[in-house]
Parts: C-alpha cells; structure tokens; sequence
C-alpha cells in the first residue's frame, strides 16, 4: 500500500504494471562528482566525443535571446531542411524528443491489449517497453547465433516468422544497439514484402550516419513502395547533440497525420530546433566526425582483439565486446577506477560489456585501465 492508503500500483493499467523503468545505466553525475571533471572515461552511453559543429553553438547562442517564447510548434524550418536533406515531402516528417519517444508513441498509437510487438531478441531495450506500455504482447523473434557472421544480430526470416494476424508493430534496429550488427536492403526487401499491410514496420537507423560498409543500406529508398515502413532517426549519435533531444521519423504523410494527434506540443525545444538545423547543414563536420569513428573503432577493435577479447563487427559507435563469466566482476573493478562501461546482463548477455568508441585518448586510458584490472 502507498502513501495514505492509495495503492497507485493498483490503479495504474496492467501493461504498466509489468513494465520496469527504463535502465539509463550508472549515475554519472555522482561519478563525475567522485572523479573529478575530466578524470572519468565515460564510454557506456554512446555518445558522440568530438561534439557537435561550430555551427551548433553559434545557433544556440542566437537563440538564447527567445527562451521566452514558444518554439515553433510545427518545427517547419527544421523539417523543409530534413525534407531537402532526404528528398522527400515536410508531410512525411515527424519530430520527436529524441527518436526514443517516437518509437514509444508508435506503440501507445499502434498496438494495445491483443496486439503483439514483435522484435529481435537482442535488439533495443526501448521495444520491449513500447510494447508492454501499451499493454500489447511483446514477442522476441531468435537472433543469431554466437557463430554467425553478425553475431546475435536479426535474423529477418525468424522475425518474418514471429509475425502473426496481431503483430502491429515490428522494430528493426539498423544498424543495432546493443550488438553493433547491420543488414542491407536486399536482406529487408523479402522480408517488406511478407509483412501484411496492417503491420507497421520501423526500422530504427539511429547510427546510421555512422555506418560505412559495402553491404549496409537505409530503408529510406524503400519508403515509397512501402506505406507501412516508418524510419526514425535521432541527432544524438553521429550529430552529437545528445543532450537536445532532437529525433525524427519519416514514413506516409497520412501514417504522419494520426501520429500528429499523440504529437506533445512543442515536444522539440527551441535551442533543439535551432542546434538541429544548423547540425544538418555542416555536411564536413558529419564527414569527419564519422570518419574518425570508424577510425577509432577499427584501433579500438584490434587492440582488444589482441588482448584476447571478443567483439561483434560494429557499424555504429560502439563494440559489444565478450568478456565471459567474469564481465560482471570485470565491469565493477573498471568503474572503480574511472571506466564506466555499459553492463549487457539486462540484454540477456551477462558475458558481455557494451564499449562505446571514445576519442583516442579516452581509448588509450580504457586499454591501460582494462590491462591494470585485467593483469
């Protein structure tokens, strides 16, 4: 029972009674705290080290002037430069507080109680609660194996599988958090067109950007064949903007419309709207800041290789990287020293510790951290 006799648990619905918060990971404003600024090696949240464009400050600055006013509600001049950047109609464009609160109101529109979800085993941890938020049966399609050429990645032909007369919704993460894992189109198109039309399917790119191989393609070409496909994408990852909370989805400008009901006024804040925008139209700083990702995820890679450890081919800003039966251990002794890593036991990978791709000196330190606890 709660406080003066409510039991608020019980009055809550049943599908948010299962759910269990959110998990952000460790409180790094106490390990900031406890370290002191610059001495922490923060590298379990996926976050961009080499920030966002000179543009970005330059923007906010000039908007600073507002903060007492409204932002647009209707976020038009950051949607006409993601139209242009994407090539495609202002109508198909939906703005999020992060592309994490689209892929919720996707499922509270969508799904509900006699509905499924269905989504990969190891795919974002976002699905699950989208689903059980809106009482709808999450549905877990078997990810590859250990063995595979991607690692405990989707495996679209068990998803197509897993789809019933119910599944309303279908989450892809493209490529995928938390296993770093990828497929192309030609891998998606089969499985586009097994889905009936009263299933949705989202295809989450939110690293995209990052994403440089031969064999990796957005489903943004697809759209127009397609009506049920929504992509989202968010300017946390390869932008750097993080702590604006800027997302977007693009899919059908009718599926946009009914989207536009649940629509949180002036959900995208004005220094958001502002810092995207200007984010959006520094093409160089995109380049080379995910040029030198990949440059530092390809170090940071063979350098733990070489220290015996495993790691998922990555196109994103992260390794899933196995450390066995000692991981959880491991991961404690490296936060104790200044290391914060993302733990995977939530993902059902108790082996395993999420790495995000730091700069090259953030990766030296981890190394030289990890070889102190390790030796």
């Amino acid at each position: 029972m709660s406080a003066g006799g409510i039991d608020f648990e019980r009055l809550a619905h049943a599908g948010v009674r299962r759910l269990r918060a959110y998990d952000p990971g460790h409180d790094l404003v106490a390990l900031r705290r406890r370290f002191g600024a610059g001495e922490l090696v923060e590298l379990g949240s996926n976050e961009n080290p080499y920030g966002p464009s000179p543009r970005v400050r330059e923007a906010v600055l000039a908007a600073m002037g507002d903060l007492h006013r409204y932002p647009d509600p209707l976020g038009g001049d950051l949607k006409r430069a993601l139209a242009a950047t994407h090539g495609v109609e202002a109508a198909r464009i939906l703005l999020g507080n992060g592309s994490h609160e689209l892929l919720m109101q996707f499922a509270q529109v969508f799904a509900a109680p006699g509905a499924d979800v269905v989504a990969s085993q190891y795919g974002f941890a976002v699905y699950a609660l989208a689903a059980q938020a809106a009482g709808a049966d999450f549905v877990a399609a078997p990810a590859y194996g250990r063995e595979h050429a991607m690692p405990r990645g989707h495996d679209l032909d068990a998803i197509a599988a897993a789809i019933s007369l119910t599944t309303r919704l279908v989450y892809l993460a493209n490529p995928n958090n938390p296993t770093g894992t990828w497929f192309g189109a030609d891998a998606l198109k089969p499985l586009l067109a097994r889905v009936p039309d009263t299933t949705l399917v989202v295809v989450d790119e939110a690293y995209a950007e990052m994403a440089d191989a031969p064999d990796y393609a957005s489903a943004l070409p697809l759209l127009a064949e397609h009506p049920n496909l929504i992509v989202t994408r968010t300017f946390s990852k390869a932008y750097a903007l993080a702590g604006l909370r800027i997302g977007y989805a693009i899919a059908h400008p009718d599926l946009i419309a009914v989207m536009e009901r649940v629509r949180e006024s002036f959900n995208v804040n004005a220094l958001g709207l502002a810092a995207a925008e200007a984010a959006l139209g520094d093409v160089e700083h995109l380049r080379t800041t995910c040029e030198a990702n990949a440059r530092e995820r390809a170090a940071l890679a063979a350098a733990l290789h070489e220290r015996g450890i495993v790691c998922a081919p990555s196109q994103t800003n992260f390794l899933l990287a196995e450390f066995g039966a000692d991981s959880i251990a491991l991961e404690r002794e490296l936060v104790a020293r200044g290391a914060v890593l993302r733990p995977m036991a939530g993902y059902g990978l108790p082996d395993s510790l999420r790495i995000t791709v730091g700069d090259a000196a953030e990766n030296a330190r981890l190394l030289r951290i990890l070889d102190e606890v390790r030796a």
